[in-house]
C-alpha cells in the first residue's frame, strides 16, 4: 500500500483521502472509534489544503502522506498554499462565532487528534494518532 497519494485540489476527489483511510484502518485493524476521529480530522486538512490552501485550483496538488512510528499513526497534509496564521483563525466557541457554518475544522482536528503541529506557515499540517 502506498503511503502517499497526491490529490488534485478538486473536492470531487476528497474520496481519495478516504480510500487510503479505509485500506489503512483494515491493515492496521484500528478500532471503529480511531477510524471515526482519523476519517473527520484527516479528510477536513484534505478539504483545508484544496479549498484554502490551493483554492480549488486543480492545477494544484494537495499531497497526503502517512506514517506508523511505533504506536503513532502520522497523517501529513501538504498543499501548494502561502498558509495562514494559526492566530488569526477565529475560535468557533466564542459567543459570537457560534452560528457561523464555517471554521469549525481546525478546532475539529485539534480535538479529535493526539497531537497536531503545523510547519511551512500552515501549508503542512501534521496529526499524530495514539494507536
Amino acid at each position: 500500500m502506498e503511503n502517499s497519494i497526491k490529490i488534485p485540489s478538486d473536492m470531487s476527489n476528497i474520496f481519495r483521502a478516504e480510500n487510503l483511510i479505509e485500506k489503512l484502518a483494515e491493515k492496521l485493524n484500528l478500532g471503529d472509534e480511531l477510524i471515526g476521529n482519523i476519517s473527520v480530522a484527516v479528510v477536513e486538512a484534505v478539504s483545508n489544503a484544496i479549498q484554502h490552501g490551493n483554492r480549488n485550483d486543480v492545477t494544484k496538488i494537495t499531497q497526503l502522506e502517512y506514517l506508523v512510528k511505533g504506536q503513532e499513526l502520522i497523517f501529513i497534509v501538504s498543499d501548494e498554499g502561502s498558509g495562514f496564521i494559526i492566530e488569526d483563525v477565529p475560535d468557533p466557541t466564542l459567543p459570537e462565532n457560534l452560528e457561523n457554518l464555517k471554521g469549525r475544522g481546525l478546532f475539529l482536528i485539534n480535538h479529535l487528534a493526539d497531537k497536531v503541529e503545523f510547519e511551512r506557515n500552515g501549508s503542512r499540517i501534521k496529526i499524530f494518532f495514539n494507536i
